[in-house]
């Protein structure tokens, strides 16, 4: 297969966050000290080599990229300096940009001003389009779906999850379209165009949705966090896992309660108590999403750490997004209990559903795109054995 050398790719990766990587002179340090490179496997290093080469279509075809959790011990022991855990980061960027047809994730990761002023008017806008059906307010407590009637919520978040997915089924049909063209026996063929066992299947689906992505095994286990005396809360995969799970939670119980409507047993914003399941899941997860934010973006200010130690643009905005989303909603659970209405609660209702809308539809664009994309990565790696 003729391989097309790209000279721009070195300069576009840059552009992504990666630092020197012309200091990489290929030695494979970076190779034998990551506890995820196995079985003879060249990696990082031949995502290193593909950039050097020039070889674009190579590097967006090499599901190896899903694979690093950014634990940064190649950097440490890079003897020339060249960052190759900077440089995995600024690839994935780079990947979830290239699977876009849109150019949008494009510029979210390389123009901060423009990533800043779309977020601000996405969300604007999002606020902007409920206000505009607006009812009555109430003075004496908070009645949100009476100010915003809860089926145009519901209708709108309908929306933004289509758009949402119709984004993300196009960047993973991208994704398995290049690592389908790929030579099956080369370093990036992940498929075999033929026929898969379905045992084989089957177990590389549970490997990479169940093991992998839910579970964070090897995360958890052979990505330890570099301060091995840190207590479990506040290790790197508790921190990414209470992120992680704080949002899906908060996004599955908006879905439930909608559920709950449709079927006829409680109306949307019913009180209820705090242990009802609905409501319970959405408390413990606005909490996991808090603390998990919280601490991400402490260590990401006081660089406190060799995996906080390069942050992009797109890194603090999306973390700002989810922290928004879950300060605002515990806000107006708050305001709820208040003798009367607080002047800010209406407001504040405008903006965090909008911050979590936003959220939705960025998510193929952007740093949440991995929540697609590193599951069907390591199907394809595990297919591939």
């Amino acid at each position: 297969m003729t391989a097309r050398v790209d000279h721009n790719l070195y300069p576009e990766l840059r552009r992504f966050g990666a630092t020197d990587i012309s200091a990489c002179f290929n030695c494979g340090v970076c190779t034998a000290i990551c506890p995820l490179s196995v079985d003879g496997a060249s990696f990082p290093r031949r995502m290193s080599r593909y950039a050097q080469l020039g070889l674009r279509e190579k590097l967006l075809a090499s599901p190896e990229l899903w694979s690093c959790y950014a634990c940064s011990e190649c950097t440490d022991s890079c003897p020339t300096k060249a960052d190759p855990a900077a440089f995995m980061a600024a690839a994935r960027r780079y990947a979830v940009a290239s699977y876009d047809r849109t150019h949008l994730g494009y510029m979210l990761a390389t123009s901060r001003w423009f990533a800043a002023i779309f977020v601000t008017a996405l969300v604007a806008v999002l606020a902007g389009f409920m206000y505009s059906v607006h009812g009555p307010t109430d003075s004496a407590s908070l009645e949100f779906f009476k100010f915003i009637p809860s089926d145009f919520v519901h209708y709108l978040g309908i929306a933004v999850m289509a758009i949402m997915g119709v984004g993300a089924v196009i960047g993973l049909v991208e994704m398995v379209r290049r690592v389908r063209r790929a030579p099956a026996n080369g370093s990036a063929g992940a498929w075999s165009k033929g026929k898969a066992d379905a045992r084989k299947v089957a177990d590389a689906a549970f490997y990479a949705i169940g093991t992998e992505s839910a579970a964070q095994t090897r995360f958890r286990v052979e990505c330890d966090d570099p301060d091995a005396t840190r207590p479990f809360y506040l290790k790197r995969w508790f921190l990414h896992f209470a992120t992680m799970w704080g949002f899906l939670g908060l996004l599955g119980a908006t879905m439930l309660d909608y559920g709950l409507e449709l079927i006829g047993v409680k109306t949307t914003g019913t009180p209820v108590p705090i242990w009802y399941p609905v409501r319970l899941l959405g408390t413990l997860a606005g909490i996991a999403l808090i603390y998990g934010t919280t601490v991400l973006m402490s260590r990401r200010l006081r660089k406190t750490d060799r995996t906080s130690v390069h942050s992009t643009p797109s890194d603090w905005i999306f973390l700002v997004m989810l922290w928004v989303a879950g300060i605002t909603g515990f806000a107006l659970e708050l305001g709820l209990y208040l003798p009367q209405a607080p002047a800010w609660g209406y407001p504040m209702f405008l903006v965090h559903v909008g911050v979590a809308m936003a959220l939705v539809l960025l998510v193929p664009f952007g740093k949440f795109a991995h929540v697609f994309y590193r599951p069907l990565a390591l199907f394809a790696l595990r297919v591939r054995g």
